[in-house]
């Protein structure tokens, strides 16, 4: 029975690259692809998770389904802030 929370080693390069490429896939597959806004969500959470698993954290699937989920998590943050505050500012 595991009872320890894995050992994730992350660092500032992770938080400084990983999130601006998820938002880039996120953005290219609204825009070129015409993904639907819905979908924007799922494109994310797939695409941090494969980032993650196979190139931030290989060889540790624990840290890399959590840190998916987290880069994922983070851009939808920063893509929908950025949305509501062009959208309060066009309306002042």
């Amino acid at each position: 029975m595991m009872n320890e929370y894995p050992i994730i080693h992350t660092n500032i390069w992770d938080a400084i690259w990983a999130v601006p490429v998820i938002l880039l896939v996120v953005l290219a597959a609204k825009w070129f692809f015409k993904v639907p806004s819905s979908w924007l969500s799922t494109v994310a959470t797939v695409s941090a998770l494969i980032l993650s698993i196979f190139i931030s954290h290989r060889g540790n699937l624990s840290a890399g389904i959590f840190m998916g989920f987290f880069y994922s998590a983070a851009t939808l943050g920063l893509l929908y802030s950025l949305k509501h505050s062009y959208s309060a500012y066009r309306q002042t």
